[in-house]
């Protein structure tokens, strides 16, 4: 069986994190992410409210998009989108990765990655964590 890694997640700037680690899924690795709440995505405040709004409005609720509200959610369809999900290798890198809001209790003393935090040419960021709770989600 495959080692888990633990990936802490606070402080990533999401896109650069997500790419990253689909590489790492689609190289056959088990990854558990922790602290979902706390990466980061860069943009104007407005702006980000109105795009994530704009996803979640699009569609219907029978027939999708399917935008999640929860902000591990969030980065398990950002991640989701790096990964050829809908081919076989994909599905199972998919089902190989886990995001969690918190550290869960099986998780607290387990030995955590946390990768360097890229240093932020913007002043204009958001946590996923203060999307979420904009469109009405739970953190």
């Amino acid at each position: 069986m495959n080692r888990t890694a633990v990936v802490d997640a606070s402080g990533q700037i999401i896109g650069r994190f997500s790419s990253a680690l689909a590489k790492r899924l689609l190289g056959g690795e088990e990854i558990v992410v922790v602290n979902a709440e706390k990466a980061l995505i860069t943009g104007s405040k407005a702006w980000l409210t109105a795009e994530f709004r704009h996803r979640r409005d699009v569609g219907s609720q029978r027939r999708g998009p399917y935008y999640p509200k929860r902000a591990d959610r969030i980065l398990h369809r950002t991640i989701r989108g790096m990964i050829p999900y809908q081919e076989p290798r994909g599905r199972a890198a998919l089902k190989r990765l886990r995001v969690y809001v918190d550290v869960p209790l099986e998780f607290k003393g387990a030995a955590v990655e946390r990768p360097e935090a890229p240093r932020l040419k913007s002043a204009k960021y958001f946590t996923l964590q203060q999307i979420a709770e904009r469109l009405g989600g739970a953190a």
